[in-house]
């Protein structure tokens, strides 16, 4: 049954992660101008992040009670702790490059996001197949 349960919560954050990085990031800033796009943005951010880092959390308690310790748990356990890193470390250097017009460092930093996110589906995919 814990088992059944950690399947749904990990579909549950791919499939969030799918319909943010698909739908809403690309229609956020094909409909909204750059002001309110980036206001947006940095609103919604951190909760995306932050209901992710949750659900994640949440399936590697799952596994740590049903003494699950395979490839799996070190999979959502990773999730997690990418959710955390780009969440309270990334994100506010990434506004900060953006804010200060730093292109060079906001381009990097905003690829590693990309990369980590793409990174996190991944393993999620993994998980649930």
């Amino acid at each position: 049954m814990y088992q059944l349960i950690a399947i749904y919560l990990l579909s549950a954050i791919l499939g969030i992660m799918l319909f943010f990085s698909f739908v809403v990031a690309p229609v956020t800033f094909t409909s909204l101008n750059e002001e309110n796009a980036r206001k947006f943005i940095r609103k919604i951010f951190p909760y995306y992040y932050n209901v992710n880092l949750g659900i994640s959390i949440l399936v590697t308690l799952i596994f740590v009670f049903i003494k699950s310790f395979h490839l799996d748990f070190f999979l959502i356990l990773s999730v997690a702790l990418l959710f955390a890193l780009s969440n309270y470390i990334l994100m506010p250097l990434i506004n900060k490059y953006r804010d200060n017009n730093l292109d060079k460092k906001f381009k990097i930093s905003h690829f590693i996001s990309v990369v980590i996110n793409f990174l996190q589906m991944i393993f999620l995919i993994i998980i649930l197949i």
